[in-house]
Parts: C-alpha cells; sequence; structure tokens
C-alpha cells in the first residue's frame, strides 16, 4: 500500500516538473480510523473514517507555496498542479524558501521501528464492543456513578514521499487505545469527573480494560470533597500523567520560528546552564513502538537522536531548512518527536514521602504561558502534601512563575515515566513554586 503511494508522489513531481517547477516535494498518505463510543452500557457512537491526500510543495522561479488536495484522479490532478505551479508564479520571491539539501536524506537508521501491529486491521466489531462492555460494567452502577462512557479507538496510517532532488521514503503506522470516563453525583451539586486512557502502536501495548474502568472510578473518587486550595508558596509534585504538559511548555519556544522572530525565552541561551542540572531531555524519533517514532521528518532530513537539554545546558533548537538559512545555523529537524527525560531513582509515592508540606497537581486547567519570557498562570487541581503523605483533594487555583525560574528549582524526577505519551516524563518535584486559591 506505501509503495502505491509513493508511485502517487512521484508521479506529482514528474507532472509539476514537466508544468513549470523547478523543484517539487510531494507527500501522499492515507488513513483510517475506526471508533466505537458506549455510554451507560448503550452504544451510542460508531465511526469509521478513510481518507487520502496529497500534499506538494512548489519551487517556482525563486518562489515557494504548499498545495493540497484528496482528488487523485490524473486528470483532476493534472488541472490542481497546472493551477498550484500557476500561483506560485505569481507570489513574491523569497531567498531563503529552498529545497531540503540531499545530503540531510543521507544516513537514515536501519532500525526496525515496529510500528505496525497487523492485527489492528482485523479488530472485529465484536471484540470492540466486548471490550466497551467489560469497563462500562465496572463503573455502571457503582456508588455514586451519574454516567459511564467507555471508548475504543484503532488507526492505520501509511504516508510516503519524494523530491525532486532525490529523496524517497515512505512508512506505516498503526495505532489502538482504549479508555473510560465517569461523572460522580456529589452532595451540593458537583460533579466530579475523570478518565483513564491507555494504548499505544500494538494491541499488546492495551491497559486491561477492567483495569482501566477500575482506575477512572479511583480517580474521580478522589475528587469528592474537592476544596478550594490555599495561597502559599511551597514543593510542587507533578504527576507523570501531568507532567509531560509542562514540559512542553519549557520546550514551546524552542522551534526556529520562533527564535527568528524574537519569540522564544530560550533565545541566546544554546550552551548555557538555564535549568536545574537535574534536567536532561533528549528528542529520539527511533524508540521502537514509539508514539513519534519516524524514519525520517516532514523534510526528509534523517531521524537520529537530537541533544535538547543536558545537564541543565540548552544543546540545540528545532531548525527547519527555512528557518536555518534566516539564521544562518544548520537544520536539525523541524518538529519534535519522542522526548525522552533523564530519570531518578524514586517513585512517586516515595519522592511524597520526603516532603512535609506541598501541592500534588494530578491535571491542569487551561492558563497561558509567554514564550517570549516563560511567564505563565496555570489553573490547576490535586492534594495537599501533608507530613509525606498524599492529602485532600484540592481545585479553584492557579499556579504562576516564570518557566526557566520553576525549572531552575526542579528538586528531583521520579522513575516512573507516563508510558502512554510520546513523551516519556516522570514525577517531577519543584521548590518554591507560588500557588493562590481563585
Amino acid at each position: 500500500m506505501a509503495s502505491s503511494l509513493l508511485d502517487s508522489a512521484k508521479a506529482a513531481i514528474d507532472l509539476a516538473k514537466k508544468l513549470g517547477a523547478n523543484d517539487v516535494w510531494a507527500n501522499a498518505s492515507r488513513s483510517n480510523g475506526v471508533s466505537f463510543e458506549m455510554r451507560n452500557g448503550v452504544l451510542e457512537r460508531v465511526e469509521d473514517s478513510t481518507s487520502r491526500g496529497l500534499s506538494i510543495r512548489l519551487w517556482v522561479d525563486g518562489r515557494y507555496s504548499v498545495h493540497n488536495t484528496n482528488d487523485l484522479r490524473p486528470a483532476t490532478l493534472e488541472n490542481f498542479i497546472k493551477e498550484a505551479v500557476a500561483i506560485t508564479r505569481s507570489l513574491q520571491k523569497d531567498p531563503f524558501r529552498v529545497i531540503p539539501d540531499s545530503s540531510l536524506f543521507q544516513g537514515r537508521s536501519t532500525i526496525q521501528l515496529d510500528l505496525v501491529d497487523s492485527s489492528i486491521a482485523s479488530v472485529s466489531r465484536e471484540e470492540r464492543i466486548e471490550l466497551l462492555k467489560k469497563m462500562n460494567d465496572r463503573i455502571q452502577g457503582q456508588d455514586k456513578v451519574l454516567s459511564a462512557t467507555a471508548s475504543v479507538s484503532t488507526s492505520q496510517d501509511q504516508s510516503a514521499a519524494a523530491s525532486s532532488n532525490g529523496f524517497s521514503g515512505s512508512f506505516e503506522s498503526t495505532s489502538m487505545w482504549i479508555g473510560a470516563g465517569v461523572v460522580l453525583d456529589e452532595e451540593g451539586g458537583k460533579r466530579p469527573e475523570e478518565g483513564y486512557f491507555g494504548g499505544g502502536r500494538h494491541r499488546s501495548e492495551l491497559p486491561d480494560p477492567e483495569h482501566a474502568a477500575e482506575m477512572t472510578l479511583k480517580l474521580a473518587r478522589n475528587r469528592l470533597g474537592s476544596s478550594k486550595g490555599p495561597t502559599r508558596k511551597t514543593t510542587m509534585v507533578v504527576h507523570p500523567r501531568a507532567a509531560g504538559s509542562i514540559v512542553g511548555r519549557l520546550l514551546s519556544s524552542l522551534d526556529g520560528g520562533a527564535l527568528q522572530q524574537k519569540r522564544s525565552f530560550w533565545a541566546d541561551k544554546v550552551g548555557k546552564e538555564s535549568v536545574s542540572p537535574l534536567l536532561t531531555i533528549i528528542d529520539d524519533p527511533l524508540v521502537v513502538r514509539g508514539l513519534a517514532s519516524r524514519p525520517f521528518d516532514s523534510e526528509g532530513i534523517s531521524s537520529k537522536p537530537l541533544p535538547i537539554i543536558e545537564a541543565g545546558v540548552l544543546k540545540n533548537f528545532y531548525i527547519d531548512t527555512y528557518y536555518g538559512k534566516k539564521l544562518g545555523m544548520a537544520p536539525t529537524t523541524g518538529s519534535p518527536s519522542n522526548r525522552i527525560l533523564a530519570l531518578g531513582t524514586k517513585n512517586m509515592d516515595e519522592l511524597i514521602r520526603d516532603i512535609d508540606q506541598g501541592i500534588l497537581v494530578t491535571s491542569w486547567l487551561g492558563g497561558n504561558s509567554d514564550g517570549a519570557t516563560g511567564d505563565f498562570s496555570l489553573g490547576v487541581r490535586g492534594h495537599l502534601i501533608e507530613d509525606g503523605a498524599i492529602g485532600a483533594p484540592v481545585s479553584e487555583m492557579n499556579v504562576t512563575g516564570n518557566l526557566l525560574a520553576m525549572f531552575s528549582d526542579l528538586r528531583a524526577l521520579g522513575n516512573d515515566p507516563w508510558r502512554y505519551s510520546p513523551s516519556k516524563v516522570p514525577t517531577l518535584v519543584f521548590e518554591n513554586v507560588s500557588f493562590s486559591g481563585v
């Protein structure tokens, strides 16, 4: 299947060159997704969608544009590309827009990423409903349960790309996810709700459906009796399920566009210790079965591990060809993949035992952060930490500060990264964090 997509991409390149393009990049893709959702024991939603498309990047007489279509019929495609070339000719020239250098395509890894589970294509309707029932039956009818939702989803994706300067490549991936959500009925009109989802590239990576349901109930019941959080500066422990989000905010302005447009608080920090020496992060697109693994990126740059932060020192930005030209920097890759953090030696419970007073953050409730300054204000909910133990649930509170300053006060990392995410981030412990009840 991927080979036919590659043929489509190469045919589009030949046609665009014939119609006057100097250089061309073409990407052809196909995807299929199936999702089932059961609410309170009734199958409520079934979706089965299949899509395919072609994206072409054109370089015509010093001008550049991107065009997309999902109609790959030969006659229609020729008209589409002819019009795309004409549109590109009408644009302003941009000397920084050049096709990626072919040297970046070299050295592609031979690691078998194992991104495809062929059995996912044959998951039957009956199997999906059985998974839904196992989750639903563990939740529905339990004390205080107002509503229960269970879901099962699968996907199959193929992508192939080629360029007029010699790139050619394709890869496929599958995934399967299950999970449940619950809303509880609490006195006073409160409606605590929670969810628990897990999955991966292979069916073997699914959580046990009954365990997923039990975790959903446990997490929701932990919210019962929640009260407004305190205003104080204290230790913050971030649960592994929530830790990936705050790391994502820390790294959000590490792209070439933010750097070139002076919207990055990381500007001028390459080679400098800017956060705690406990923090080491590698972007690794070659993780076997990784949720963001790939043999090459969207520009054809061959995948390899990219150090981002080593012992608190910034090592690299995410730089694509365009911003590399503008900044005078060598391209690395234009987008993140699997982010892997160096781990500590204790799990969350063990880390909490060493804390007299603090707050455990279990989820973020909106807010914002400024990519230019690193200042942030985020809504949170979680639990008090008292005398080395997890205490009462709290909500209606914000945490504020500066990302670089907060990560400079990173005191410890756990050994327990959340497995159902491309970012393998463990429990994080920060000192001197400002909380305010709202």
